[in-house]
């Protein structure tokens, strides 16, 4: 009886074996292969294209200082989680919408008006680990392949500036769907928990968000991120027992020069 069983065991294995083997060789690894080359391919023109047309449109702080500082607030999630400095491209623009957005091909965008809603660095911090969330998971251009289509996009690497102005009005002020703004929700928490920085204001930020909602225009990352007090919550969910550090990059004094700085630049 045991020598039948191992036996029968042993048949089931090589039939999974030859399942797996031929299952994969019907897989056409090239073509997979060349649709992710043109995936990576489209999303670096289409990044380029759709900074040109944000810096046509918006006004780019060429502020050192506020650049420097901005930037600091990004490294340590960056370090912390080994992700390459200079693999973001932090842009910080003069606008009093409420909004941060990620583009294709590493291109992260914040606003003045949302450095200036947060009271605390940390949120601020929160809300930059989010937008690299959404770039490492690649979920821009999944969004974008979704709602416009791979295809559409292909023909907007031609320099098609309607499509282009589109795109950008698609990643600024539309949402995720719910399962990737989770899943960048909690992978921003982790960032800040390897860094050693404090969670809880990024949960509090987005009550904040939610008792705000009823103001009709400037706050985009209310638009583009909905149920903030749901996300809030599982957010306090998912840290509760976990031990949290308390981390600041900038000295009080340091964080309250640097909102009247973004408050003064005009």
């Amino acid at each position: 009886m045991a020598q039948n069983k191992v036996i029968l065991q042993g048949v089931v294995l090589l039939a999974l074996f030859f399942g797996l083997f031929f299952g994969l060789r019907q897989i056409d690894f090239v073509k997979v292969f060349h649709i992710r080359q043109t995936q990576l391919n489209t999303a670096s023109k289409l990044g380029d294209l759709l900074w040109e047309q944000v810096e046509e449109t918006e006004v780019i702080i060429h502020n050192d200082t506020l650049q420097k500082t901005l930037d600091s607030l990004m490294q340590p999630l960056l370090e912390a989680n080994d992700i390459p400095k200079d693999s973001i491209r932090l842009h910080l623009i003069e606008n009093d919408a409420v909004n941060a957005f990620a583009m294709p091909n590493n291109h992260l965008v914040v606003y003045t008006g949302l450095i200036k809603a947060c009271t605390k660095q940390e949120s601020v911090q929160g809300v930059l680990a989010h937008e690299v969330a959404h770039i490492r998971k690649n979920h821009v251009m999944q969004k974008l392949s979704k709602e416009i289509g791979l295809s559409v996009l292909l023909g907007a690497t031609g320099n098609n500036g309607a499509l282009i102005r589109e795109i950008i009005k698609t990643l600024s002020s539309t949402a995720y769907d719910r399962a990737l703004e989770k899943e960048a929700d909690l992978t921003a928490v982790d960032y800040m928990m390897k860094a050693k920085i404090n969670p809880q204001p990024l949960a509090d930020f987005m009550y904040q968000l939610a008792q705000e909602r009823s103001l009709p225009d400037g706050f985009g990352w209310i638009s583009t991120h909905p149920e903030s007090e749901d996300r809030a919550a599982y957010i306090l969910d998912y840290v509760k027992g976990k031990k949290l550090g308390n981390r600041q990059v900038l000295k009080p004094n340091d964080w309250e020069a640097f909102k009247r700085q973004i408050e003064e630049n005009h």
